[in-house]
């Protein structure tokens, strides 16, 4: 399925000589002030072919100060609830959307909890970032392999600019998309793991071809503690500044059972190809230390990286807030008002899992609600909308 793709591990000696090269192509940017080399670590990891995590430490000074994080908050908040866009269908919840851009006309896909049985994914568009019309099943159960009977897809490659166009782009010729896979039956039965698919029409609804293995699972080599049991949601980025040594860069929560409760966290990896990945860093990005951090999207806001995550049971229910970093390494955690939180009959147990859009003056933030009419897709905006 993948032969003319880039399916297969870049050769030792080819990453060696992208190693070598990085300080005089400046594909890779050192962080001195933090105290770091990032293109360092990658050839350290690299030339020992050992397959443990990049040696960065994570735990360095942000160097973001309160009034930032305040007039971040202020540009990104979403005070004006416009209600469900996509209801449960056929009694089937819905949930986790990520929206982008195909030749100018607003995509959504996301992920149908189906007859009780797993998640598959859907695909919507839209004129106006409101109204939406569901277009089809883009990836079904496939009933055999290591992802049989779930996948939660994720838009990878999504410009991740503030207010740009976000289109989604090509790479190799090709449209891709991550999502959750796992082979158990049931709602997100432990382990699951992180899939590759790919189109070359992402407005269509025609079915995704699949990669046959999972691009990052809990027992790969380089997972760390946080990450042991299940991967769930990622944000994929396309750096060709190679901050991070790599050109991709995926953001994802991992769980892990500590006391015998559950604890998800949110990491980083790195990929030159979107097929082999290495964790990146010493442990977890986003920590709150107990429940759940999760389902990250992570877009460039001026100087600042900003990354929307939502947090469930470290505070009450489940909301979205955000962190920011200046380097993609560091990050400062928001602590202030939630940017979503349940106030609303279809929003009052949860109001969670964001995708935020800027477009024409206006803030959109998609998230899954959860009250009385079920599981659904909703929407919150800077501004009233007419």
């Amino acid at each position: 399925m993948f032969r003319n793709s880039p399916n297969a591990s870049i050769p030792l000696e080819s990453r060696r000589r992208f190693v070598r090269n990085l300080a005089t192509s400046g594909a890779a940017l050192c962080a001195a002030s933090y105290g770091f080399s990032v293109d360092a670590a990658f050839a350290r990891s690299l030339e020992n072919n050992d397959r443990k995590p990049i040696d960065v430490d994570l735990s360095g000074d942000p160097g973001i100060s309160d009034a930032e994080m305040e007039a971040i908050y202020e540009q990104i908040k979403t005070p004006y609830k416009q209600g469900v866009i996509i209801p449960e269908e056929n009694g089937n919840p819905v949930d986790s959307a990520n929206v982008f851009r195909k030749d100018g006309v607003w995509h959504m896909v996301y992920l149908c909890f189906l007859d009780k049985t797993g998640y598959v994914a859907k695909l919507a568009k839209s004129d106006d970032l409101v109204r939406w019309e569901t277009l089809g099943v883009v990836a079904p159960f496939r009933q055999t392999g290591w992802d049989a009977w779930q996948v939660s897809p994720s838009a990878a490659l999504v410009d991740h600019n503030w207010g740009g166009s976000y289109e989604i782009q090509k790479y190799d010729g090709k449209y891709w998309f991550t999502y959750i896979g796992g082979a158990g039956k049931g709602y997100e039965p432990d382990p699951l793991k992180i899939g590759l698919a790919w189109t070359d029409d992402a407005a269509s609804p025609k079915e995704w071809n699949r990669l046959d293995r999972p691009i990052m699972a809990p027992e790969d080599p380089d997972a760390r503690a946080f990450e042991k049991t299940t991967l769930y949601k990622t944000s994929v980025i396309w750096d060709k500044e190679r901050r991070l040594g790599s050109q991709f860069v995926c953001f994802y929560n991992g769980k892990a059972v500590e006391n015998g409760r559950s604890v998800e966290r949110i990491g980083t990896a790195v990929s030159d190809n979107l097929v082999d990945w290495r964790r990146f860093g010493n442990g977890p990005i986003i920590d709150n230390g107990s429940g759940i951090s999760g389902d990250p999207q992570v877009v460039r806001i001026g100087d600042y990286w900003v990354m929307f995550y939502f947090g469930a049971f470290w505070k009450p229910k489940a909301f979205d807030t955000f962190a920011v970093s200046k380097d993609l390494v560091h990050w400062r955690r928001w602590e202030g008002p939630h940017l979503i939180e349940p106030s609303e009959d279809y929003d009052a147990t949860f109001a969670h899992k964001p995708w935020v859009v800027y477009r024409d003056g206006i803030v959109y933030h998609f998230y899954n609600a959860v009250g009385n009419q079920g599981r659904c897709l909703a929407l919150a905006t800077s501004k009233p909308l007419k």
